[in-house]
């Protein structure tokens, strides 16, 4: 009960205090930006400071993975296998199944593909989580997982599990620091995102909106955003033929240019496309077929909606639950000018004036707790089996690709600081302590420090040991806490930290603090 009390005044509470070479206020800079501080993290930003800093994470070099985890993300099955390769052994194996003999082979034969299906999508959310971790390309790293978040997808439709590494890597990574333009029209023709909303059944004659409807509403203008039914349902038309390659290709008919286009598994299909009118935004289409999509999307986003939507979404994320109108508004100038680049949109955000004052008051989301926990604990060690870290954001609910509405995650604090979120998050700070959640072998000499359990004030140096063998734990007094976190703790958290009964209470206490919890 003690420990849900503690948690719980994290809702309302964030200290600062100490000095360090890195300022207090430079440091909860450094948080904001990243997926928690880690020592080559802090090394590189002392070297340049802040404005040096950005300047790097808005124009990364690369990810600059260790090379243990870069070799553990090279050994996934999935690295070594194209996106149309996964899609012909799926037909394949779908193919196999119809044509055995009776309904007890094809049942079996059926969970063994759907086993699959989970492999890869574990697969996906390993290589996801091991460049969270250690990508220094942090910012990037969090615009991956902002636009996952944006264009979600759900592992557990269809055949989804399949595609989810290749719909990270090619719909949503490539374009994170581009122009929105390109990841709405990237994700809308990635078989991802045409399974999940059923735009691979969408026809002439047989239309179904789904798709048209959330691309409206979810991906690009808001639910507020100025359309109309009748604007769906011409996008709904527009997206006629736009699906996923078959056993056969189709043809088309070049007379009168209505062809085919494919790119490996999409395929626009102009013989179910509908070419009749359309208006959208009060406006005719021009009867293009494929092309209608691209005049569409272009419209769409140069929609005053659109870019209203979007900033203030970039903003709640990176700035604060309820951001300045006018920091919002520069925002919004910036994608209007930009033509919707990221980058310039984020340079605004993230340098507005009134961004530092923001800083310690938003809730760390359950990504965030779990990847800085882990950059904490480990710092830089190399955790290549990442199913702890999975479990833990399915306990957090934020299982990633596990958002079964296509709405995703929310953004904003007050979705995780309920009673039984408290309950959860000290569950998975328990665990984290305790080394239950221990994805590498443990053997950590201690870094000389106070030691936890004896009281506030304390500087007896720390020389126990752990190793994994004897249910061994990080020992998070480590020389990163005492660069990042112990400048920044209040009386009362130091006096709660100095009142644990053991290193792994001790553990759970800091990962339960307002101050780690607050960014």
């Amino acid at each position: 009960m003690a420990v849900l009390l503690f948690l719980a005044a994290c809702v309302t509470t964030a200290g600062r205090g100490g000095q360090t070479s890195v300022s207090p206020a430079d440091l909860a800079w450094l948080d904001r930006l990243t997926f928690g501080v880690d020592s080559r993290m802090l090394s590189n930003f002392q070297a340049g400071g802040r404005d040096a800093y950005l300047a790097a994470q808005l124009t990364p070099p690369g990810e600059a993975l260790p090379p243990e985890v870069a070799a553990a993300i090279s050994r996934l099955t999935t690295a070594g296998r194209s996106l149309t390769d996964t899609y012909a052994f799926v037909q394949a194996e779908e193919a196999r199944i119809a044509a055995l003999p009776n309904d007890e082979a094809k049942s079996e034969s059926r969970n063994a593909l759907r086993r699959a299906g989970h492999d890869a999508a574990t697969e996906a959310k390993s290589r996801l989580l091991m460049r969270a971790l250690y990508g220094q390309d942090s910012l990037n790293q969090q615009l991956v997982w902002f636009w996952l978040n944006h264009f979600s997808v759900f592992e557990g439709k269809a055949r989804i599990g399949f595609w989810l590494a290749d719909y990270e890597a090619h719909a949503i990574r490539a374009h994170a620091l581009g122009h929105f333009r390109d990841l709405v029209l990237a994700t809308a023709q990635h078989p991802a995102m045409l399974e999940y909303l059923d735009n691979a059944q969408n026809a002439q004659g047989h239309i179904n909106e789904n798709y048209a409807r959330e691309l409206l509403e979810l991906h690009t203008l808001g639910v507020n955003g100025g359309y109309t039914q009748s604007d769906v349902e011409a996008l709904a038309h527009v997206l006629t033929g736009f699906g996923l390659r078959g056993a056969q290709q189709p043809k088309g008919n070049p007379r009168l240019g209505k062809l085919p286009r494919t790119d490996g598994v999409f395929l626009f299909n102009p013989g179910r496309h509908d070419y009749g009118p359309k208006r959208l935004f009060s406006q005719p289409l021009r009867s293009r077929g494929y092309d209608e999509l691209i005049e569409a999307v272009d419209r769409i986003v140069k929609q005053p909606a659109c870019a209203e939507f979007i900033v203030r979404k970039l903003a709640v994320y990176f700035v604060g639950d309820d951001p300045p109108p006018a920091l919002v508004a520069r925002g919004v100038a910036t994608f209007r000018r930009t033509d919707g680049d990221i980058r310039e949109v984020l340079r605004t955000l993230l340098t507005a004036p009134e961004f530092p004052a923001l800083l310690g008051h938003k809730y760390k989301d359950p990504m965030h707790f779990v990847t800085s926990a882990y950059r904490l604990a480990y710092d830089g060690r190399a955790v290549t089996d990442t199913k702890p870290l999975q479990e833990a954001l399915r306990t957090l609910d934020q299982g990633l690709f596990g958002r079964q509405t296509p709405d995703g995650y929310p953004l904003t604090s007050g979705a995780y600081t309920s009673s039984g979120q408290l309950a959860k998050r000290i569950e998975v700070a328990r665990a984290i302590g305790a080394g239950a959640l221990a994805a590498v072998p443990v053997a950590i000499s201690m870094v000389a420090g106070k030691s936890p359990g004896t009281g506030p004030g304390s500087d007896r140096s720390i020389a126990s040991t752990a190793s994994a063998a004897n249910g061994g734990f990080a020992q998070l007094s480590n020389r990163l806490y005492f660069q990042v976190i112990e400048p920044r703790l209040t009386a009362q958290t130091r006096h709660t930290l100095g009142e644990a009964r053991s290193a792994q209470e001790w553990n759970a206490l800091l990962l339960a603090s307002p101050e780690f919890n607050y960014y």
